[in-house]
């Protein structure tokens, strides 16, 4: 019998006198240290390398607390596999909003006429796509995502697998709605809306992009020349002829096709002015 599946030994030592834990605060403490530990360093497709002793060491908790809620192993990473699937979704790269502004900073006079309003639109893709893709190749909560998804499929139909789906689908929405919703914000404040006769919403657009750049990420793990791809160019309006990525081409490619100047918008002294102020009080769409 392995050492994880024996009959839990009775508490010994100083530290352990006295700290017997109500069983919904173990669970929280083991959950929350097991999530941890593997956001560290990504999930592999069994949970073989997740110790539950060094789970229990993690979490400060009895072995005694945590035998009385999982008398088994197995159990224990059933549940595991639940939480991590509640938010599996990468979340969108920290440093965004900062490298908008500072593109922006460097091209104020860019806003002053349609063109290189346009060269500027271009320039933030071509420079966030790369950041955001670069961001997801070395985020080991990425690796956890896509071998989470590897976990559920192999999963016997039953009510686990129903519960994973559930949460991954869920976890999903939310991000693509932190997406949409950036991208609404940054449309509207550039003076871009959706094309009427393309029948889409940003919701569309955010999953259509969130498609395109994970597969990227997932091809450049066997195909280093995606993420190593340049093309010194000037395209979908770009002021000046600069480097472009698969990502950024991408990405830039999709909102060429779904957003177009909104003719309602007069670009004046007033609008400028508001525009400046709203990029300094620009905030993430999940802050």
């Amino acid at each position: 019998m392995k050492d994880e599946e024996r009959a839990p030994e009775a508490p010994t030592g100083l530290a352990r006198r006295g700290r017997r834990l109500p069983d919904q605060e173990t669970e929280r403490r083991m959950l929350r240290a097991a999530v941890g530990m593997v956001h560290q360093t990504g999930l592999t497709v069994s949970l073989e390398h997740i110790s539950l002793e060094d789970v229990i060491r993690e979490a400060d908790v009895s072995r005694s607390s945590v035998y009385r809620r999982w008398p088994h192993k197995d159990l224990f990473f059933s549940d595991l596999v639940k939480e991590l699937a509640k938010d599996a979704a990468p979340a969108i790269a920290t440093g965004e909003v900062e490298l908008i502004r500072r593109i922006v900073a460097g091209h104020l006079d860019w806003l002053g006429t349609p063109e290189l309003r346009q060269g500027l639109i271009a320039e933030l893709f071509r420079q966030l796509a790369l950041f955001d893709f670069q961001a997801l190749c070395e985020s080991p909560q990425w690796r956890t995502y896509v071998a989470l998804h590897a976990t559920f499929m192999s999963l016997a139909d039953g009510r686990l697998r129903d519960q994973v789906r559930g949460a991954l689908a869920e976890s999903e929405r939310r991000r693509i709605s932190r997406i949409a919703t950036a991208w609404t914000q940054m449309a509207g404040l550039f003076g871009y809306r959706l094309r009427p006769d393309v029948g889409a919403t940003f919701e569309i657009v955010a999953t259509l992009i969130d498609a395109t750049m994970r597969g990227l990420v997932i091809m450049a793990t066997s195909i280093p020349d995606v993420a190593g791809h340049r093309a010194l160019a000037s395209p979908f309006g770009a002021a000046t002829k600069e480097e472009w990525s698969l990502p950024a081409t991408g990405l830039a490619g999709l909102a060429s096709v779904f957003l177009e100047p909104d003719p309602a918008i007069e670009w004046d002294d007033e609008r400028l002015a508001a525009v400046r102020q709203a990029l300094a009080a620009l905030t993430p769409p999940d802050a």
